[in-house]
């Protein structure tokens, strides 16, 4: 390798290396389990879940924080126990009110281990949406640096639903079913999707009668289809048996006829 190249290659990585070390580290944050947060939940119930938070301190993570709870549930409730890293508790359980609240946490309080419980019920849907369907903020952490900044630890969103949104989103579902089975067999289905989207536009108009009407023309329109197509399969595959049929019973016609021709010479 020539002086040249060897000049050039030791540019590149000196700039790789300030490059690289241009790049911050990731900043680790705390852990949170929630064996209990639901994926759904019905407007108007109460639900509680209980969150476990570890490694509080990780990385760059400052040895004095707030950690900060959100929520979209209504008549909200926090309790907030610390524990050491022996998993004996730490001062007394802490509770607060509302969508949030903030609570100090110091490594210097031997604070190893969060446990925050959140207690309230599921709030009506504000926007009514099919796909993605809709959702609420269960749970949100934060940490907050007292020196300013926030870094969000963890996110909890749960779908939530009415009785009617329920049974009008179960209705499309079996309606999109259907239309895939039908599709699959190669059926047109251009009339069973578009009461597929007739129904999808009243369902997040908050029409759900008119959806769950849509969806099951839909999924009638899909059967129908996935019927004439297996039967055009049935008959298509008759013809061919059909045709092998007769072209094996004109053989065999011919071989006989040319045995009965060689008898009558011979006798």
């Amino acid at each position: 390798m020539n002086s040249n190249r060897c000049s050039k290659l030791a540019t590149l990585l000196v700039a790789l290396t300030v490059l690289t070390a241009a790049v911050p580290a990731a900043s680790a944050l705390a852990t949170v389990q929630a064996d209990d947060a639901p994926e759904e939940a019905q407007v108007g119930e109460e639900v509680t879940v209980t969150y476990t938070l570890t490694d509080l301190y990780e990385g760059d993570t400052p040895r004095q924080y707030t950690l900060r709870g959100d929520t979209n549930l209504t008549n909200a409730s926090w309790s907030v126990t610390a524990f050491d890293s022996a998993g004996d508790q730490v001062g007394q359980t802490e509770n607060y009110g509302g969508s949030s609240f903030e609570h100090s946490v110091s490594a210097d309080d031997d604070v190893a281990r969060l446990e925050v419980t959140v207690t309230g019920t599921v709030p009506e849907i504000a926007n009514l949406s099919y796909d993605p369907a809709e959702t609420f903020l269960l749970t949100e952490f934060t940490e907050v640096r007292d020196g300013g900044g926030s870094t969000t630890i963890d996110t909890w969103q749960t779908h939530h639903y009415t009785e009617d949104s329920r049974e009008a989103r179960n209705a499309i579902e079996a309606a999109e079913s259907d239309i895939d089975d039908a599709r699959d067999d190669g059926a047109d289905v251009a009339d069973a999707e578009d009461g597929l989207d007739n129904a999808v536009g009243f369902y997040e108009a908050g029409e759900f009668d008119r959806a769950i009407e849509n969806a099951e023309s839909a999924q009638d329109a899909a059967e129908q289809s996935q019927s004439s197509a297996q039967t055009q399969e049935l008959l298509l595959y008759g013809g061919v048996a059909l045709v092998a049929l007769l072209v094996l019973g004109g053989g065999s016609y011919v071989l006989y006829q040319r045995q009965q021709d060689d008898y009558d010479k011979l006798a």
